[in-house]
């Protein structure tokens, strides 16, 4: 049951980013956004990764249970869109500031 639940929350969460890689793209600001929260997603997700990684249980079913490991992977590349955006995003901010000065 406790998977379940594992995969109802990375599911969600994969539903949720490409909205906000998508909202990134179309702002082109970083006004609302923080690289902090950002950064801490992403190491989040690679935390996720290596503990699903080094758990020889989750390991020794691995192939049955690989999607897990797939939905992790699929929303840490998400995240790292989004700071990608969110640099190209600042890039354009600081561009406009000098525009306007």
């Amino acid at each position: 049951m406790a998977e379940f639940f594992e995969i109802l929350m990375i599911v969600s969460f994969g539903a949720s980013w490409p909205m906000n890689v998508v909202k990134s793209y179309k702002a082109r600001t970083t006004k609302g956004k923080s690289l902090g929260f950002l950064c801490l997603i992403f190491f989040g997700y690679i935390a996720g990764i290596t503990s699903k990684l080094i758990n020889d249980s989750y390991m020794a079913s691995f192939a049955s249970k690989w999607y897990v490991l797939f939905f992790y992977v699929l929303n840490l590349v998400m995240v790292g869109i989004d700071l990608c955006l969110y640099i190209r995003n600042k890039r354009l901010d600081n561009e406009a500031q000098r525009r306007e000065a």
